[in-house]
């Protein structure tokens, strides 16, 4: 009879010992008695389908969740409504900085390309667009052509283009040519000694300003912008003659 109580080596199978002579082999209990390696392997056959059970909730629960509408912060009735952002301006949203201090800017005279004389009083009852630019300055090329659409779709309606020019000297065998390429119709001033530019504390190009009617400076940006966008659309609604007096 194969006693429980001894193991095989490992790969191999021993057989039942024989008992000494003159003793009586012991009877063993006719009972079944599982390996180790059993009973863990019946244990683990229980395991499996309360595992498979937890999964399956899991993968219930998953599902329950992705199916509730998201409620984004800030939305009506979300958790985070009270700490919601503020809505942009216009002149947030237009990319430009607004001035509050109800400033007037310096005054403007100075000689147009085409010989005669501009000032920016002559323009005190419209929305004057004050650019300064050069024709060495690459970002001034790029908006040039949104601040001439800007122009033609506006200057019945009170709104006025001035572009400044700060080639020293004020070369117009390169700046006509220039202005020529871009086509533009609004009118181009000379700063050939760069007074004006320094008056009005241009520390780089293009450099442009928003000086309301009446004169007050309400915005100023630096660097290239696309002034015929929506968003700078919107804004100069707000500040063309026609809004102004509503005010």
């Amino acid at each position: 009879m194969r006693s429980w109580a001894s193991r095989p080596s490992k790969g191999a199978s021993t057989a039942p010992s024989e008992p000494p002579p003159g003793r009586v082999a012991r009877a063993e209990p006719a009972l079944e008695r599982r390996s180790p390696r059993r009973a863990l392997s019946l244990i683990g056959e229980r395991r499996y389908p309360t595992l498979a059970r937890a999964g399956l909730a899991v993968l219930l629960l998953g599902a329950l969740l992705w199916a509730l509408p998201l409620r984004r912060p800030g939305e009506e009735g979300g958790h985070h409504a009270q700490h919601a952002a503020p809505p942009l301006d216009p002149f947030e949203k237009a990319g430009v900085t607004e001035l509050t201090d109800g400033q007037h800017g310096p005054p403007v005279r100075l000689a147009t390309l085409d010989g005669r004389a501009a000032t920016l009083a002559d323009h005190a009852d419209k929305l004057v667009v004050v650019n300064f630019w050069a024709t060495w300055c690459e970002p001034c090329r790029l908006e040039m052509p949104t601040l001439e659409t800007l122009w033609r779709e506006y200057r019945d309606r009170g709104l006025v283009v001035l572009g400044v020019s700060v080639d020293r000297g004020a070369p117009r065998t390169l700046i006509e040519p220039w202005v020529r390429n871009q086509k533009l119709t609004f009118p181009i001033l000379l700063d050939a000694e760069l007074r004006t530019s320094r008056a009005w504390r241009v520390t780089g190009l293009p450099a442009t300003f928003l000086v309301r009617p009446g004169g007050e400076v309400a915005g100023m940006a630096v660097g290239a912008r696309e002034w015929s966008s929506d968003e700078m659309r919107a804004l100069v609604e707000t500040m063309l003659p026609a809004a102004h007096a509503s005010h």
